[in-house]
């Protein structure tokens, strides 16, 4: 940990050398963000409830997915790099430095402005809960559910980072299941299939990122009449993922063998 946050704040100073540009990446990526929150606005113009939420239930919903998501992106996504490194054997000096390999891709050329997509998530969260007056009862669940959502959507990055040891010409492919996930919670999943709930639920756990404990805290009914136990199940979902990608990558590590060159 003392290792990633010092190669971090390595990156972080670079950045920060040219603030003017580092300024407005920040706020361009807290705008673009916010074009989501807009969108959703759009759709509530036109109708009362998103799958029978109503507008305050589903800013909740996207804040309690975009927060965790946009964490893990700032500190992890950079594991989705791994393919140019493989290509061009960058790889092979990241064996021999006494870090794990794990942590130096996560860390390689960290993006800090990417933290404007966390703000305007834990904004959208705070203004959300001032409206649905969650009670304290309840309410403990939500930083439960947030760094469960993490941890979660780590995995995910690191299983896709482990993927492109096998197949290198990968990421779009990883995208589809990290940017994909975080957009996939961002909504209501009464709006999708029951049989991609299912898949959500029982196969990649994305459903224990927000929704399943995100129904405990609302006081809301299983509308896809799953047992009411998924509820609390968030923390063991994202261990059984986390060592899982741990394996995987671990993996696809001892599977790497250089470029030849």
């Amino acid at each position: 940990m003392r290792v990633y946050l010092l190669l971090i704040w390595t990156w972080t100073r670079a950045a920060a050398r040219y603030p003017t540009s580092f300024a407005l990446m920040t706020v361009a990526g807290t705008v673009t963000a916010g074009l989501e929150v807009a969108a959703i606005w759009i759709v509530f113009s036109n109708t009362t409830t998103l799958g029978g939420f109503d507008v305050s239930e589903v800013m909740f919903l996207y804040g309690t997915a975009g927060l965790p998501f946009s964490v893990a992106d700032l500190l992890f996504s950079n594991t989705d790099r791994i393919s140019q490194h493989i290509k061009a054997g960058t790889f092979d000096a990241m064996l021999v430095r006494p870090v794990g390999t794990f942590v130096q891709i996560a860390a390689d050329r960290f993006t800090p402005h990417r933290a404007g997509r966390v703000l305007q998530a834990a904004i959208v969260l705070g203004v959300a809960l001032a409206r649905l007056d969650v009670p304290a009862s309840r309410a403990w669940m939500i930083p439960v559910m947030v760094a469960c959502g993490i941890v979660i959507f780590t995995s995910i990055w690191a299983l896709g980072g482990a993927l492109q040891f096998l197949l290198t010409d990968a990421p779009e492919v990883t995208n589809a299941f990290t940017y994909g996930g975080g957009t996939l919670t961002q909504y209501p999943l009464t709006v999708y299939g029951a049989d991609l709930v299912r898949g959500v639920t029982y196969v990649l756990p994305l459903a224990f990122v927000n929704w399943q404990p995100g129904l405990y805290v609302l006081g809301r009914a299983d509308p896809m009449g799953l047992p009411y136990a998924l509820r609390f199940l968030s923390p063991a979902a994202a261990a059984a993922l986390a060592v899982v990608a741990a394996f995987a990558w671990r993996a696809g590590v001892r599977r790497y063998r250089s470029t030849g060159s």
